[in-house]
């Protein structure tokens, strides 16, 4: 979790996040909702993750590595290291990958278990 916490400000480290397996693939939660915090941030590395959309999170996805496609509900875009993707609530989406994609996920408000749903 948080390596320093301090009035104004908190610092984490990637090294000290826990890595989860998740419907995407596995997520290393460096800023999660249990930090208290208004956003999340996870690193996950994604081959096929399940077709899913949320209600309240809207999410940014940041590609850090690999090339795969990512459906956005009717959509197929092509997604590689720099493209940013902005997924407003009630987007449905996913990503797919032979290769494997790293990326990284701003959620706000943070991901919320409880608000990821699977048709």
């Amino acid at each position: 979790m948080a390596s320093c916490a301090t009035k104004g400000y908190r610092v984490f480290s990637r090294e000290t996040a826990p890595t989860v397996p998740c419907p995407c693939g596995q997520s290393t939660r460096i800023v999660s909702r249990t930090d208290g915090l208004a956003c999340n941030l996870h690193v996950t590395s994604i081959k096929d993750s399940t077709k899913h959309y949320h209600r309240q999170c809207t999410e940014v996805y940041y590609i850090l590595e690999g090339r795969g496609k990512m459906e956005l509900n009717e959509d197929v875009i092509v997604v590689e290291p720099g493209t940013v993707v902005y997924i407003e609530p009630h987007t449905r989406h996913r990503l797919f990958s032979t290769e494997g994609v790293q990326t990284m996920i701003i959620g706000i408000p943070a991901w919320d278990p409880n608000d990821e749903f699977f048709d």
